[in-house]
């Protein structure tokens, strides 16, 4: 049984699954350098995908195309794409349960028919976007695989936060515990935009209508890190608390907001820099989203509807754009409210496509799915001959050596792509730690701003001797403290508040990078390099050595075995 998600919006992919095994998910963004959050509005590029990985498109049982919200005017979500330059209309579900209208079961199942691929039409089904993010999140989580219930808050920038709980059945069953409080994912990345450096005003027209690509979705994740130059004032918290109740619950409350306390800010705060709001906005909604959590959870105590067992704290999964603010979710998982946390590695849009197809399967009687986070494209190799390079064979343990006699960065591509929006091993610009100018030169190489932190990947058993909590983080999505006297050592991976986005490895996970790390810390006794994602910027990974070499920031690039080194 094959089943196709497509996600058409931004952020745009295609998912296969055979039954309940995840054959592979492909972000439009990954394919030939695209641009970020590339739509899928081509349905040509359906059938070339999947010829591309040896699928036929007629042997796909169901097509499944994500959920999504009306444009302005209109009373049904309705996507606008082509088909080889011909406009098509495809319409799908709607958002959420909550635009569906009162009492509708998050896991309702639409259908629709005219879906154009190839020279026939065929019939779909369509699933809510938060539906997607729900199970995407679930149904790959140890809950799922160990059969248990647990609590899925999905917060997304089209919806307030939300609590779910999922009892696997068999069948899966899904109940809405109700939102948390009145604020749309979306609100801290327009609120950010409002300020400098994020101020939108003279920015180029957008290639995409906002239906599709909505505003300043590459501004929340700089905005979290732009927050370490600021101070979170706690004392503010309740002044943003009563602007914000002030203003109505539409997609706009965070511009509104933003431009509210950057107009009155001497009043409100007297000599707060722009990066004090933003950071303290940001603790705001922390603090928010974790005191109604604990009070949701305080109601919910000692019912079955906690997790489906009243015996001590629930499991938690998180989906949702939010879930990728890194404090956000440190936060709940050192607070002691759930037994264990579940975080995928796509839990944004990024992840849509494979979501959809989850919820055809649930639809089917599955419960879990069998995956990797190394599911993306394969990397598209140059051989041994790159124009203007040459190349030598390298296998991990020179790789570490180059790394750590050359102190140079080191684009990597391996196997296939990650899934999600962290490079993490397979489509990585790999370099030493251990001189903090290093953070500067991968900025620097990637154009971006000096402020961003770059990322520790780290030996999964050596990581408690060096962060804290230091526990088992495979894809960089929550923040570490520093252990005494490591800072020093790995200055290039400690963000300016001290914290660091850590990515641990482990054999099992990922034996190549798991090599790399432990051929680099016979070399230099220490277990941890950069990890920054390989691509250009505004774009996606780098699908092959030939783009990384005409891009051409890195004077090394290793692929499969290869090292490649610009010729003088």
């Amino acid at each position: 049984m094959l089943l196709c998600g497509l996600k058409l919006t931004h952020d745009g992919g295609i998912a296969v699954l055979d039954g309940s095994d995840l054959l592979f998910s492909i972000e439009m963004e990954k394919l030939d350098g695209s641009p970020r959050y590339q739509p899928l509005d081509r349905l040509e590029l359906v059938e070339e995908v999947l010829l591309r990985e040896g699928v036929h498109p007629d042997e796909i049982d169901t097509f499944v195309v994500d959920g999504w919200f009306a444009a302005a005017g209109e009373s049904r979500p309705l996507l606008r794409v082509t088909r080889e330059g011909r406009p098509a209309t495809v319409e799908v579900a709607p958002y959420s349960e909550v635009e569906a209208g009162p009492g509708t079961d998050p896991l309702r199942r639409y259908t629709f028919d005219g879906l154009p691929l190839g020279s026939r039409t065929v019939g779909y089904a369509s699933y809510h976007h938060a539906t997607q993010h729900l199970l995407g999140s679930y149904c790959t989580s140890p809950f799922a695989a160990r059969g248990e219930p647990a609590l899925v808050l999905v917060w997304d920038g089209g919806m307030v936060p939300t609590l779910y709980r999922v009892d696997p059945g068999p069948p899966l069953r899904v109940r809405s515990l109700g939102g948390l409080f009145p604020v749309y994912g979306s609100a801290f990345a327009d609120f950010a935009a409002q300020f400098d450096p994020f101020r939108q005003a003279g920015a180029p027209e957008p290639a995409f209508d906002e239906h599709t690509m909505p505003r300043n979705l590459d501004v929340a994740g700089k905005a979290m890190a732009y927050a370490a130059l600021g101070r979170d004032e706690p004392d503010f918290h309740p002044v943003l608390g009563a602007e914000l109740a002030r203003l109505p619950l539409t997609f706009d409350t965070g511009v509104e907001l933003g431009q509210r306390v950057g107009r009155d800010r001497e009043r409100l705060w007297p000599g707060a820099s722009d990066a004090d709001l933003i950071a303290s906005f940001q603790g705001y909604l922390g603090v928010r989203l974790l005191t109604a959590l604990r009070d949701r959870l305080a109601e919910l105590a000692g019912t079955a509807e906690a997790d489906g067992s009243a015996a001590g704290p629930p499991n938690l999964c998180l989906a949702g754009g939010c879930a990728l603010n890194i404090k956000w979710n440190s936060a709940i998982r050192s607070s002691g409210l759930v037994r264990e946390i579940w975080i995928p590695p796509f839990p944004n849009d990024s992840g849509a496509a494979l979501g959809t197809a989850t919820a055809e399967l649930v639809h089917r009687g599955g419960t879990r799915l069998d995956w990797s986070v190394h599911r993306g494209p394969v990397v598209i190799p140059a051989g041994a001959e790159l124009p203007g390079w040459q190349s030598q064979p390298c296998d991990t343990s020179a790789l570490a050596k180059v790394l750590h006699e050359t102190g140079e960065p080191v684009v990597v591509l391996h196997g296939r792509a990650e899934l999600g929006p962290r490079a993490l091993g397979g489509r990585s610009i790999l370099a030493t730690a251990t001189d903090a100018k290093t953070k500067n030169v991968l900025n620097d190489i990637k154009e971006r701003e000096d402020y961003r932190p770059v990322a520790p990947v780290c030996l999964e058993d050596r990581a408690p001797e060096i962060f804290s909590p230091g526990c088992p983080d495979p894809y960089m999505l929550f923040d570490h403290a520093m252990r005494p006297g490591w800072a020093e050592r790995i200055p290039a991976v400690v963000h300016l508040d001290g914290t660091a986005r850590l990515q641990t490895v482990n054999t099992r996970q990922d034996p190549f990078l798991a090599d790399v790390l432990a051929a680099y810390e016979r070399l230099s006794g220490i277990p941890v390099l950069c990890n920054t994602s390989a691509n250009r910027k505004g774009r996606g990974f780098f699908p092959s050595p030939e783009a990384a070499a005409q891009w051409g920031r890195t004077s090394l690039i290793w692929c499969e075995g290869l090292l490649y080194t610009r010729r003088p």
